[in-house]
């Protein structure tokens, strides 16, 4: 059975009765709440030993980029059929602009590059939230 008792300080607690398989010692339970104002310690002071402001904060955030060449749409018998040396047809054109995803949000817009034997990507253009769509 639970019941609810009274706690000093205004909460209220729920005593519980253990089973009788052994002998238990209970005590009232009495907890002591400070009155008045408490002053929650400033966080400022550690935010702010970072030179560069609350931004350095998220310098070690892991983000998720992706870059879109294009789409295309496929029947589950041609993905099948797909071997090494096949060509898959997307939706732009060769020089056409690639997408930017961070975290599956588009963000920009650039130009594919090679670079030392490695592919980059130049950004052109930042999208803003009324150019998504």
């Amino acid at each position: 059975m639970s019941d609810i008792q009274e706690v000093p300080g205004g909460f209220d607690a729920p005593s519980y009765n253990a089973p009788s398989a052994g002998v238990v010692a209970s005590a009232p339970v009495e907890a002591e709440v400070p009155e008045g104002n408490f002053a929650l310690p400033s966080f400022n002071r550690a935010i702010g030993k970072n030179a560069g402001g609350p931004i350095d904060l998220l310098k070690d955030v892991d983000l998720n980029v992706k870059i879109e060449l294009g789409r295309t749409r496929m029947l589950i018998e041609d993905v099948l059929r797909l071997a090494e040396g096949s060509v898959v047809e997307l939706d732009k054109l060769a020089g056409d602009p690639v997408d930017v995803y961070v975290n599956d949000q588009l963000v920009a817009r650039g130009e594919v590059l090679v670079l030392n034997d490695n592919f980059c990507v130049r950004i052109n253009e930042i999208v803003t939230a009324t150019e998504e769509t």
